[in-house]
Protein backbone atom coordinates (compact mmCIF):
# COMPACT_ATOMS: atom_id res chain seq x y z
CA UNK A 1 0.00 0.00 0.00
CA UNK A 2 1.79 3.22 -0.83
CA UNK A 3 0.96 6.55 1.47
CA UNK A 4 0.13 9.75 -0.27
CA UNK A 5 1.36 12.33 1.79
CA UNK A 6 2.70 13.17 5.40
CA UNK A 7 0.51 11.07 7.90
CA UNK A 8 -1.06 14.35 10.77
CA UNK A 9 -1.99 14.26 14.03
CA UNK A 10 -5.36 15.17 15.66
CA UNK A 11 -3.85 18.98 15.39
CA UNK A 12 -3.84 18.77 12.21
CA UNK A 13 0.44 19.04 12.23
CA UNK A 14 2.74 16.63 10.07
CA UNK A 15 2.90 13.82 12.91
CA UNK A 16 6.69 13.09 12.06
CA UNK A 17 8.05 16.62 11.34
CA UNK A 18 6.53 18.35 14.20
CA UNK A 19 9.58 17.45 16.96
CA UNK A 20 12.98 17.85 15.43
CA UNK A 21 15.28 17.64 17.81
CA UNK A 22 17.55 14.99 16.25
CA UNK A 23 17.62 15.79 12.99
CA UNK A 24 21.12 16.24 11.55
CA UNK A 25 22.79 19.35 13.20
CA UNK A 26 25.39 21.91 11.84
CA UNK A 27 26.44 22.55 15.29
CA UNK A 28 27.56 18.98 15.48
CA UNK A 29 29.57 18.85 12.41
CA UNK A 30 33.40 19.59 12.50
CA UNK A 31 36.79 18.67 10.83
CA UNK A 32 37.34 16.69 13.86
CA UNK A 33 33.69 14.93 13.96
CA UNK A 34 34.65 14.18 10.11
CA UNK A 35 37.98 12.62 10.66
CA UNK A 36 36.54 10.12 13.68
CA UNK A 37 33.90 9.25 11.05
CA UNK A 38 36.33 8.42 8.36
CA UNK A 39 38.57 6.17 10.99
CA UNK A 40 35.00 4.30 12.59
CA UNK A 41 34.15 3.68 9.08
CA UNK A 42 37.45 2.50 8.12
CA UNK A 43 38.66 0.67 11.57
CA UNK A 44 35.27 -0.14 12.74
CA UNK A 45 35.98 1.92 16.27
CA UNK A 46 37.49 5.07 17.21
CA UNK A 47 39.21 6.20 20.18
CA UNK A 48 38.40 10.15 21.37
CA UNK A 49 40.56 11.16 24.13
CA UNK A 50 39.29 13.79 26.93
CA UNK A 51 35.75 14.19 26.23
CA UNK A 52 34.65 14.79 29.43
CA UNK A 53 36.52 16.11 32.61
CA UNK A 54 38.40 14.97 36.08
CA UNK A 55 36.02 16.38 37.92
CA UNK A 56 32.85 14.69 35.90
CA UNK A 57 34.62 11.37 36.53
CA UNK A 58 34.68 12.07 39.89
CA UNK A 59 31.16 13.04 40.30
CA UNK A 60 30.35 9.86 38.09
CA UNK A 61 31.97 7.84 40.68
CA UNK A 62 30.30 9.45 43.83
CA UNK A 63 27.27 8.89 42.30
CA UNK A 64 27.40 5.73 40.56
CA UNK A 65 29.75 3.50 42.72
CA UNK A 66 26.81 3.19 45.83
CA UNK A 67 24.83 1.98 43.43
CA UNK A 68 26.46 -1.04 42.19
CA UNK A 69 25.29 -4.14 44.46
CA UNK A 70 26.27 -7.19 42.72
CA UNK A 71 28.83 -8.93 40.34
CA UNK A 72 27.29 -10.37 36.78
CA UNK A 73 25.28 -13.87 36.72
CA UNK A 74 27.31 -15.12 34.02
CA UNK A 75 30.47 -15.21 32.62
CA UNK A 76 29.40 -12.79 29.64
CA UNK A 77 28.16 -10.36 32.54
CA UNK A 78 30.79 -10.97 34.43
CA UNK A 79 31.59 -12.96 37.24
CA UNK A 80 33.47 -9.93 39.13
CA UNK A 81 32.02 -7.08 37.15
CA UNK A 82 29.38 -5.39 38.19
CA UNK A 83 26.69 -3.65 36.60
CA UNK A 84 24.16 -0.80 36.53
CA UNK A 85 21.04 -1.27 34.37
CA UNK A 86 18.20 1.52 34.12
CA UNK A 87 20.91 3.82 34.66
CA UNK A 88 18.76 6.89 33.48
CA UNK A 89 16.53 6.27 35.89
CA UNK A 90 18.60 6.23 38.99
CA UNK A 91 21.09 9.12 37.99
CA UNK A 92 21.10 11.73 35.72
CA UNK A 93 25.19 12.48 35.86
CA UNK A 94 25.52 10.11 32.78
CA UNK A 95 23.01 12.11 30.68
CA UNK A 96 25.80 14.41 29.05
CA UNK A 97 27.68 11.14 28.19
CA UNK A 98 24.81 9.50 26.21
CA UNK A 99 24.02 12.80 24.31
CA UNK A 100 27.36 14.31 24.17
CA UNK A 101 28.08 16.65 20.69
CA UNK A 102 30.92 14.55 19.37
CA UNK A 103 28.96 11.29 19.79
CA UNK A 104 25.75 12.49 18.51
CA UNK A 105 27.82 14.12 15.72
CA UNK A 106 29.09 10.83 15.00
CA UNK A 107 25.43 9.23 14.84
CA UNK A 108 24.59 12.40 12.82
CA UNK A 109 26.56 10.77 9.78
CA UNK A 110 25.93 7.28 10.92
CA UNK A 111 22.10 6.70 11.06
CA UNK A 112 18.70 7.96 10.00
CA UNK A 113 17.97 11.11 11.98
CA UNK A 114 15.30 10.37 15.23
CA UNK A 115 18.50 7.39 15.93
CA UNK A 116 17.36 5.92 19.58
CA UNK A 117 19.13 4.77 22.30
CA UNK A 118 19.40 1.37 22.82
CA UNK A 119 20.73 0.48 26.40
CA UNK A 120 22.73 1.89 29.18
CA UNK A 121 25.06 0.55 31.75
CA UNK A 122 27.66 1.59 34.02
CA UNK A 123 30.42 -1.59 34.26
CA UNK A 124 32.50 -1.85 36.81
CA UNK A 125 35.61 -4.52 36.20
CA UNK A 126 36.74 -5.86 39.69
CA UNK A 127 40.15 -7.34 39.77
CA UNK A 128 40.80 -10.90 38.88
CA UNK A 129 37.77 -10.62 35.99
CA UNK A 130 38.50 -12.58 33.21
CA UNK A 131 38.26 -11.63 29.63
CA UNK A 132 35.01 -11.30 27.95
CA UNK A 133 33.86 -13.66 24.78
CA UNK A 134 33.89 -11.56 21.91
CA UNK A 135 31.30 -10.36 20.16
CA UNK A 136 29.10 -7.78 18.50
CA UNK A 137 26.58 -5.78 19.77
CA UNK A 138 23.69 -5.61 16.86
CA UNK A 139 24.02 -9.42 16.45
CA UNK A 140 20.76 -9.75 17.79
CA UNK A 141 18.93 -8.18 14.90
CA UNK A 142 18.55 -11.51 12.48
CA UNK A 143 20.17 -10.08 9.54
CA UNK A 144 22.94 -11.91 7.84
CA UNK A 145 26.26 -10.05 7.48
CA UNK A 146 28.04 -8.74 5.66
CA UNK A 147 25.91 -6.01 6.17
CA UNK A 148 25.52 -2.34 7.37
CA UNK A 149 25.62 -1.69 11.40
CA UNK A 150 22.41 -1.45 12.97
CA UNK A 151 23.06 -0.27 16.38
CA UNK A 152 26.91 1.60 17.35
CA UNK A 153 28.01 1.89 21.04
CA UNK A 154 30.17 4.33 22.86
CA UNK A 155 32.16 3.24 26.35
CA UNK A 156 33.53 5.68 28.07
CA UNK A 157 36.93 5.41 30.61
CA UNK A 158 35.81 7.00 33.87
CA UNK A 159 38.98 5.42 35.31
CA UNK A 160 42.05 4.87 33.20
CA UNK A 161 41.88 2.09 30.66
CA UNK A 162 45.05 0.05 30.92
CA UNK A 163 46.58 -2.72 29.28
CA UNK A 164 46.44 -4.42 32.80
CA UNK A 165 43.19 -3.07 33.92
CA UNK A 166 40.49 -4.70 31.80
CA UNK A 167 40.41 -2.43 28.64
CA UNK A 168 37.90 -3.09 26.32
CA UNK A 169 39.79 -5.02 23.13
CA UNK A 170 38.59 -4.25 19.95
CA UNK A 171 39.47 -6.48 16.60
CA UNK A 172 39.75 -3.70 13.89
CA UNK A 173 38.42 -4.12 10.51
CA UNK A 174 35.93 -6.89 11.83
CA UNK A 175 32.88 -5.30 10.24
CA UNK A 176 33.09 -6.25 7.50
CA UNK A 177 33.16 -9.90 8.37
CA UNK A 178 30.78 -12.09 6.93
CA UNK A 179 28.34 -14.39 9.16
CA UNK A 180 30.90 -17.68 8.80
CA UNK A 181 33.64 -15.62 10.55
CA UNK A 182 34.35 -15.74 14.32
CA UNK A 183 37.43 -14.56 15.88
CA UNK A 184 40.47 -17.04 15.86
CA UNK A 185 44.41 -15.16 16.06
CA UNK A 186 43.54 -11.88 14.59
CA UNK A 187 45.77 -8.49 15.58
CA UNK A 188 43.79 -6.78 18.77
CA UNK A 189 43.97 -3.53 20.23
CA UNK A 190 43.15 -2.82 23.36
CA UNK A 191 41.40 0.81 24.03
CA UNK A 192 44.25 2.34 26.05
CA UNK A 193 43.18 5.82 27.16
CA UNK A 194 42.97 8.31 30.31
CA UNK A 195 40.15 8.63 32.29
CA UNK A 196 37.25 11.01 30.57
CA UNK A 197 37.85 9.61 26.99
CA UNK A 198 35.73 7.47 24.91
CA UNK A 199 35.77 4.45 22.16
CA UNK A 200 32.66 4.22 19.81
CA UNK A 201 32.46 1.45 17.48
CA UNK A 202 29.73 -0.34 14.90
CA UNK A 203 27.16 -2.45 16.42
CA UNK A 204 29.23 -5.14 13.74
CA UNK A 205 32.65 -4.93 15.51
CA UNK A 206 33.68 -7.73 17.40
CA UNK A 207 35.09 -6.56 20.80
CA UNK A 208 34.76 -7.35 24.24
CA UNK A 209 35.87 -6.39 27.71
CA UNK A 210 39.95 -7.24 28.83
CA UNK A 211 40.89 -9.14 31.80
CA UNK A 212 41.31 -7.54 34.85
CA UNK A 213 44.91 -7.71 35.91
CA UNK A 214 45.59 -5.08 37.99
CA UNK A 215 44.54 -4.64 41.71
CA UNK A 216 41.78 -1.65 40.74
CA UNK A 217 38.54 -1.64 39.79
CA UNK A 218 37.89 -0.36 36.03
CA UNK A 219 34.80 1.81 36.31
CA UNK A 220 33.30 2.38 32.18
CA UNK A 221 29.98 3.57 31.35
CA UNK A 222 28.32 2.80 27.60
CA UNK A 223 25.89 3.81 25.84
CA UNK A 224 24.25 2.13 22.68
CA UNK A 225 22.24 3.20 20.09
CA UNK A 226 20.23 1.89 17.21
CA UNK A 227 18.67 2.81 14.06
CA UNK A 228 14.65 4.20 14.69
CA UNK A 229 13.24 1.93 13.05
CA UNK A 230 14.38 -1.03 15.16
CA UNK A 231 13.74 -2.52 18.86
CA UNK A 232 15.60 -0.71 21.63
CA UNK A 233 17.15 -3.61 23.82
CA UNK A 234 16.04 -1.33 26.73
CA UNK A 235 12.67 -0.56 27.37
CA UNK A 236 12.68 2.89 28.33
CA UNK A 237 9.03 4.05 28.28
CA UNK A 238 8.40 1.38 30.96
CA UNK A 239 11.57 2.53 33.10
CA UNK A 240 10.95 6.22 32.89
CA UNK A 241 8.19 8.10 34.45
CA UNK A 242 6.89 11.17 32.90
CA UNK A 243 8.50 13.68 35.13
CA UNK A 244 11.76 11.89 34.27
CA UNK A 245 11.34 12.63 31.05
CA UNK A 246 10.19 16.09 31.15
CA UNK A 247 14.19 16.23 33.27
CA UNK A 248 16.34 15.32 29.80
CA UNK A 249 17.14 17.48 27.23
CA UNK A 250 15.10 17.35 24.11
CA UNK A 251 17.78 15.23 22.32
CA UNK A 252 17.58 12.38 25.36
CA UNK A 253 13.80 12.67 25.23
CA UNK A 254 14.18 11.87 21.41
CA UNK A 255 16.73 9.16 22.00
CA UNK A 256 14.80 7.24 24.90
CA UNK A 257 11.97 7.12 22.59
CA UNK A 258 9.61 10.48 22.87
CA UNK A 259 10.31 10.54 18.77
CA UNK A 260 8.73 9.97 15.51
CA UNK A 261 10.34 8.14 12.73
CA UNK A 262 8.33 9.07 9.40
CA UNK A 263 5.75 8.91 9.03
CA UNK A 264 4.55 8.09 12.30
CA UNK A 265 6.69 4.47 13.92
CA UNK A 266 6.41 5.40 17.54
CA UNK A 267 3.03 6.99 17.68
CA UNK A 268 0.15 7.26 20.60
CA UNK A 269 -3.02 7.09 19.75
CA UNK A 270 -1.99 9.21 16.66
CA UNK A 271 -0.26 11.66 18.25
CA UNK A 272 3.47 12.44 18.78
CA UNK A 273 4.31 10.99 21.70
CA UNK A 274 5.85 14.43 23.13
CA UNK A 275 2.20 15.28 24.02
CA UNK A 276 2.02 13.00 26.68
CA UNK A 277 4.33 15.01 28.76
CA UNK A 278 1.87 18.46 28.22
Amino acid sequence: MKIEGAIKDYTGKDLAGTFKQLQPSPQRQSALITQDFKSLMSEGYVIIENLISASQCEQIKQQCIPLLKHTGRNTFEGEKTQRLYNVLGKTRCLDDLADHPRILGLMDLLFRPNYLLSQSQVINILPGENKQAFHYDDSFYQIPRPRPPLGAASIWAIDDFTEQNGATVVIPKSQEWDGDRYPADEKTIKAVMPAGSAIFFLGTTWHGGGENQSDQSRLAVTHQYCEAFLRQQENYLLELDKDTVRSLSPELRSLVGYSIYPPFMGMVDGKHPLRLLD
